[in-house]
């Protein structure tokens, strides 16, 4: 048996006026044997509470009292233990009318400080302000560690129109787990994890965590230097990380690294090998550890996994100490099934789309947001927000745009609606991503949004004044896949490819591109880079390094997969640990000391990256000549900027005196060839450097004759 009391339990329960004078306090409290209350500044004044409905309603008169009244409950088990507790029906509203009126419009940018489970302290008492957006239950109820998960105990009352629900409970402190327990308009329970929870129970555990951060930042001079910083015309290159298995621990079971392990480590070997930014594959809490991170239960919420969110704060903090800004995937494109978390959340199909032809994702068996309702939207964008203010994060990689898109994306025929204007472009999905750029840029100076979008729609990251999307960067997937199939060519056919290479010139400067060579590439029978290679061993290490060369020079900001680093043969395992061990090889150790040098030389050479998107940075020396398998190309810098020749010869027969066309005249100093012993290879080269001539060729005014390695790159500026 229950009481019902609707959406508004403080209409019952706590203090109200008397008919005939005095104030009635009522509580609900089943399975109690008694209960008094106690006025707070006359405990002689103390009345015996009478129960006047079997499901446990408590009834007390005060009849000398008067409202506002500060009191306390003593309440009697038949176990013959007493509780004193504070009402929580005593105390007012913890949202303003101003909170409602934004999360309804869908323009609250700060609805994690109002949503949630927030510490506080009301009217002198510490506890815990709860709140959640269930419009369509019949009630909501917070149940936890500190009411012995009975949601009899705390109904939670309705803020009417803006279907939010909300409770302050006394004595709830940080640490404690909970969740809402939710009645839908069928009669059905439903308990559900918070949706903007800062903190989870360890998984498979599931339940909320009330959790307040403590962590101090020390970070002021890097985000001042960020916010002063143009990344369009800087020096990007990203280390792609997988936080559960970069390493772990052998001495403990295999253990992945915590946060805080891992701040000390991660930061070292980052800022040693020269990269400016780490990418982490989702961090946010997910149940299936095989997902990666990429089917998220709790957006607010970095995994538990490997420690607090403020362990995480002090990774983030750490790596901002060592020069390394910290971009996180995030995942607005889909969410998973689980009946815990966000699925018909209130009994119905409140953040996904109730038509399975738009709601239900065909690849990977989860759910897509309705962002069609403006509350769906404000959750995501005020997520995106939160990752930038409250964990520092320096930007994000918005995953599967690609898939949000298009209304048919990996649909058949029938399996999707038009739009309204009969198209299959998802008008609802583009507005949000216009604003969620217009928001995240004109609020947090110098962070980055990155897309991962592998079509050819226009604009990604242009702005949205000019009719883009408002992405500052797209990953390049046309260079990405033309690369790799190139590189896999045998050498001896590579003359009949010769232009998959030279095709991504055709539209390098359309968008202002990352090349990726990611995680995807290196899992599901894809092989390893290093594998992937063709030939004998010295071959596969000697094309891996002619590729990272290439990648350095070619126009467009750079990520590497960890591992790749190492010239990993095994395809990546997130439940093991790279193989730290091969660095006991000279060749493998030779890739890392590679891309060491190409992160060197990338960050000191402003040719690479200054006009990275303009085409005046980037000139043809020799595009066609496929009986060679030889490229050359300049990069150009803005001004004065010295320029930088990279010329690459992808057959396995070195090529002597091969003449190449020079923008400038005197001494080119050999800045790094990929075929140096240092790094594993044969030691071909030009002694350090080579005499340009003023004979021109490749339309150059000066020329030099070069020696260029068997399947190797050299780079060459002027001194």
């Amino acid at each position: 048996m229950t009481v019902d009391l609707g959406g508004n339990p403080h209409g019952v329960l706590g203090a109200h006026e008397a008919e005939d004078g005095g104030v009635v306090v009522r509580t609900l409290r089943p399975e109690a044997v008694g209960v008094r209350v106690q006025p707070a500044h006359d405990k002689s004044a103390s009345v015996e509470a009478e129960l006047k409905d079997p499901a446990g309603l408590w009834e007390a008169l005060l009849p000398k009292a008067r409202l506002p009244l500060d009191y306390e409950l003593e309440v009697e088990y038949p176990d013959g233990n007493t509780f004193t507790v504070r009402d929580p029906y005593s105390f007012l509203p913890t949202l303003g009318e101003l909170d409602l009126h934004l999360a309804m419009e869908g323009r609250h940018e700060h609805l994690y400080e109002r949503l949630g489970a927030h510490v506080r302290e009301l009217d002198g008492v510490l506890g815990t302000a709860f709140a959640v957006w269930a419009p369509n239950a019949r009630s909501v109820a917070v149940v936890g560690d500190f009411n012995s998960w009975d949601g009899r105990l705390h109904p939670m009352r309705s803020l009417g129109a803006s279907g939010i629900w909300e409770l302050f409970v006394p004595g709830v402190e940080e640490g404690t787990t909970y969740k809402f327990e939710i009645r839908t308009h069928d009669g059905r329970l439903r308990l559900k994890s918070d949706p903007l929870a800062f903190h989870t129970e360890v998984p498979p555990a599931n339940a909320s965590v009330v959790w307040e951060g403590k962590h101090v930042w020390r970070d002021e001079e890097w985000l001042a230097r960020r916010a002063a910083t143009d990344p369009l015309r800087s020096p990007i290159s990203v280390y792609e990380v997988h936080l559960g298995s970069w390493r772990r621990n052998p001495l403990e079971e295999n253990r992945p690294l915590s946060y805080r392990e891992l701040a000390d480590e991660l930061a070292d070997y980052v800022s040693d090998l020269g990269f400016t930014h780490v990418e982490l594959l989702p961090v946010m809490e997910h149940p299936f550890s095989g997902s990666w991170g990429y089917q998220v239960t709790g957006y607010y919420a970095p995994t538990s996994r490997f420690g607090t969110p403020d362990d995480f704060r002090h990774l983030v903090d750490r790596l901002h100490e060592r020069g390394i800004g910290v971009i996180l995937d995030w995942v607005p494109a889909h969410f998973p099934r689980d009946d815990w978390a966000l699925a018909t959340f209130d009994g119905t199909h409140l953040y996904e789309h109730a038509d399975p032809r738009r709601g239900s994702h065909p690849d990977w068996g989860t759910l897509v947001f309705n962002l069609g309702r403006t509350e769906v939207r404000n959750f995501l964008l005020a997520n995106a927000l939160y990752w930038l203010r409250e964990h520092h994060a320096d930007g994000i990689r918005v995953d599967a745009v690609a898939s949000m898109l298009y209304l048919d994306y990996s649909r058949k025929a029938g399996e999707w609606v038009p739009n309204l204007f009969g198209g299959n472009e998802d008008l609802e999905s583009v507005a949000f991503l216009k604003e969620l750029n217009e928001t995240l840029y004109a609020r947090e100076a110098g962070i980055v949004s990155t897309a991962e979008e592998s079509t050819a729609w226009p604009g990604v990251s242009r702005p949205t004044y000019l009719g883009g999307l408002g992405f500052g960067f797209k990953w390049n997937m046309g260079w990405m896949h033309d690369t790799l199939t190139y590189f896999q060519k045998d050498p001896v056919y590579r003359r009949f490819h010769h232009h998959t290479l030279t095709f991504s010139l055709m539209y390098a400067f359309s968008e202002n591109f990352v090349l990726p060579l990611s995680h995807d590439e290196v899992v599901h029978g894809k092989r390893s880079l290093l594998d992937k290679m063709p030939g004998d061993r010295w071959q596969k290490f000697a094309n891996l390094r002619s590729l990272y060369a290439y990648m350095w020079a070619h126009p467009g900001k750079k990520l590497l997969f960890m591992g790749g680093e190492l010239g990993e043969w095994e395809e990546w395992n997130a439940e093991g640990s790279l193989h730290w061990n091969l660095l006991e090889h000279a060749e493998h150790e030779g890739i890392q000391a590679l891309v060491r040098d190409l992160n060197r030389v990338y960050r000191e050479t402003p040719a690479l990256w200054e006009l990275d998107f303009d085409p005046t940075g980037f000139r043809w020396l020799e595009a066609n000549d496929t009986a060679n398998n030889v490229l050359a190309f300049a990069r150009v810098g803005d001004g004065d900027t010295p320029p930088l020749v990279c010329v690459l010869n992808l057959s396995p027969v070195p090529r002597h005196d091969y003449r190449v066309g020079m923008p400038v005249c005197c001494r080119w100093r050999e800045v790094l060839n990929s075929d140096s012993a240092f790094y594993g290879g044969s030691g071909v080269g030009n002694l350090g450097g080579v005499e340009a001539e003023p004979v021109p060729w490749h339309e150059q005014p000066f020329s030099a004759t070069l020696t260029l390695p068997p399947l190797g790159a050299v780079w060459l500026v002027p001194e």
